[in-house]
């Protein structure tokens, strides 16, 4: 059993620029995920990483933006030095965010695929959460 796709909604009473922000500047992503740091440029067809120490062993996942909608979409692939999967295209998940917003709560859509299996699937959908509930608690 292999390439579930986990998709997850979180909602921040925030405006979506504030969520973006939240998601995409280097500095408050390192506060609210365990000092993670984030790099890209946010443009097509340019990296994306996420490096840090988690647990005492160091990480360094990354991938490649795919589609962008500044403010509203990204969509990049992703692998990740923790999954103990060896760094080939097929190991790669997409990963996107949608956001939208209305009546100054803003939806916060996730999608993840290339799962392994349904354990691994509830595995990333609480990672997921804890993270930004994180984010909303530095936000809202």
């Amino acid at each position: 059993m292999k390439n579930l796709t986990l998709t997850t909604e979180l909602k921040f009473k925030a405006p979506a620029a504030k969520v973006w922000q939240g998601l995409t500047d280097p500095e408050m992503v390192k506060v609210y995920f365990f000092g993670t740091k984030l790099e890209s440029t946010w443009r097509v067809g340019e990296p994306i990483s996420f490096s840090g120490e988690w647990e005492g062993k160091a990480y360094h996942d990354h991938g490649t933006i795919l589609e962008i909608d500044p403010g509203k979409y990204v969509k990049y692939n992703y692998w990740s030095s923790m999954a103990g999967t060896e760094d080939k295209p097929e190991n790669y998940a997409n990963i996107t965010y949608s956001l939208s917003e209305s009546n100054g709560v803003t939806t916060l859509i996730i999608t993840q695929d290339n799962i392994k299996d349904e354990a691994a699937k509830e595995h990333s959908e609480q990672n997921w959460h804890g993270v930004f509930d994180r984010l909303r608690k530095m936000i809202e």
